[in-house]
């Protein structure tokens, strides 16, 4: 199967180099910059995108990759730091910039063969950098330039090595998608015959193969990932997959009621339910920082699934709905980006249950696991719900959790979602949801003075969450689910809604 191989530098947008590059029907993998040089030729890629990154070349300690991957014959391609390392290590040289690029720029093609076919005599290109190529390394030249940077693009066609000092990957690059499209078909000579769906009947295959007569155990909680795997492994190895829903008690409105009886009646799966509600809500109790919060939920989940898993004899293997993202995020990268995230499910529960793990969309966004799903017959309400966080409704009551304030919360969100879908843009929004405030404030019901709750509500577009801006809601539909909220749920009297975008905020509160 054709690959590209992403190196990371550190980079924002290293994941949306790999979801464009499989846009084009090629499977990208992303790992840190110093993946040894025998497991890149062992993994033998048709290309090697370099990401960008915050460092600079020149400064001691400045992230590098192995040398070698450019002197391997394997097609290169540099974006921003990484076409900067290409100059810098095959012997040109990287120096401050007198004037930082920030923004949009007018990139001028100087030669538009290979990389740069089709992209016009000039375009609007996204750059962001504070140094710059002042010597070009031997066999190489430029081929566009903009009036900030006279290199804004390089090659050398005899080594088959690119780079540019813009960013593609990026919508605000106009013709970014094509300029990945000529290395990776053009350059690298792949095929774009790799579909998320054509990866059923492989993955039931290896599951069937990897299972054998044993059960596999997987917790359900009802979202895309975990309700997408358990299908996949069902159609794999049928009743041998026993599947868990455990109820938290922080989950949304009778949601725990309708993953049960969708699973059971449209797809017979064995599936044990349990109500750990009072358990959960016991070990919270007085409990406000977010992060103890998350520690007690996970590890309060653990405890439950492992007693279930030990009632269910013969268990030897867990699935799980781990994707890439969370595989890329829970990495540690010697660069600067941040694991953010410390409650999805990578790694943990294997560790304390001796199992062995299958996770078949390790390799896999979340828009391609939907695909998947789609072709396995689940239904589009399943498919199309927002994301929910691992820890439920812990992080969207913020402070102190207690049953009233999970139901206020339950009955504003549910009227929130309810709207939305009544309007016909729930498809369109990545995630909408209600926040619980730990704040009171006056107001005037009847000829009555209150002093309530308020509720903050959330919505965000976004193409993975990775970044996300503030939903514009229509005024009308705001106004209608203010006044359902305060006149329907009893404990609020102040609805406000949420304009932060990611980042500088983060998608969730807590």
């Amino acid at each position: 199967m054709d690959k590209i191989l992403i190196l990371d530098f550190g980079a924002q947008y290293t994941q949306l180099i790999a979801r464009r590059v499989r846009e084009l029907n090629v499977l990208s993998l992303v790992e840190n910059f110093d993946f040894p040089y025998e497991k890149v030729m062992e993994l033998n890629p048709r290309g090697i995108i370099l990401s960008g990154g915050p460092s600079s070349v020149y400064q001691p300690g400045a992230p590098l990759p192995d040398k070698r991957v450019l002197e391997s014959g394997i097609p290169v391609l540099g974006i921003c730091y990484g076409l900067q390392i290409v100059a810098h290590l095959l012997g040109g040289e990287v120096d401050r910039s007198t004037h930082q690029e920030f923004g949009k720029a007018l990139l001028i093609v100087d030669d538009s063969s290979d990389l740069l076919a089709g992209v016009g005599d000039v375009t609007k290109v996204w750059m962001s950098h504070a140094d710059k190529v002042t010597i070009l390394p031997p066999g190489f030249k430029p081929i566009a330039h903009t009036d900030n940077s006279p290199v804004a693009a390089l090659s050398s066609k005899q080594k088959k090595i690119f780079g540019v000092q813009f960013h593609p990957e990026v919508v605000h690059t106009a013709k970014g998608k094509e300029i990945l499209a000529n290395f990776v078909f053009k350059v690298c000579g792949c095929t774009g015959d790799w579909q998320p769906g054509n990866f059923i009947s492989e993955k039931v295959a290896e599951i069937r193969e990897m299972v054998g007569t044993e059960k596999v155990i997987c917790a359900m909680s009802g979202g895309v990932d975990s309700a997408v795997a358990a299908v996949l492994i069902q159609r794999a190895i049928g009743n041998q997959l026993h599947v868990v829903h455990i109820d938290n008690g922080l989950m949304r409105k009778d949601e725990s009621r309708k993953v049960v009886d969708y699973f059971k009646t449209n797809f017979k799966m064995n599936l044990h339910h349990v109500d750990a509600t009072e358990t959960f809500l016991r070990k919270l109790r007085g409990v406000a920082d977010p992060e103890k919060k998350r520690k007690i939920i996970g590890n309060t989940f653990i405890e439950v699934f492992e007693k279930v898993a030990h009632e269910i004899k013969g268990v030897q293997f867990l699935a799980q709905g781990t994707l890439y993202p969370d595989v890329i995020e829970s990495q540690s990268h010697k660069g600067p980006s941040a694991k953010i995230k410390t409650h999805h499910n990578v790694g943990g529960l294997p560790e304390v249950m001796k199992l062995q793990l299958i996770e078949p969309f390790r390799l896999l966004f979340k828009d391609e696991v939907r695909m998947v799903g789609r072709e396995l017959g689940i239904s589009d309400d399943v498919i199309g719900r927002h994301p929910f966080p691992g820890p439920g409704l812990a992080v969207r009551v913020l402070g102190e959790i207690t049953p009233e304030k999970l139901e206020i919360l339950r009955e504003a969100d549910d009227i929130f979602i309810d709207e939305i879908r009544k309007y016909g843009i729930y498809g369109s929004i990545w995630q909408a949801f209600a926040v619980l405030l730990p704040v009171q404030s006056v107001g005037v019901m009847g000829d009555e003075r209150t002093y309530e709750y308020t509720i903050a509500l959330r919505a965000v577009t976004s193409e993975d969450g990775m970044t996300a801006d503030w939903a514009q809601v229509p005024f009308e539909l705001l106004a209608r689910v203010s006044s359902r909220i305060i006149n329907e749920v009893r404990g609020v009297n102040r609805v406000v809604y949420d304009i932060s975008s990611k980042p500088p905020a983060t998608i969730e509160w807590e």
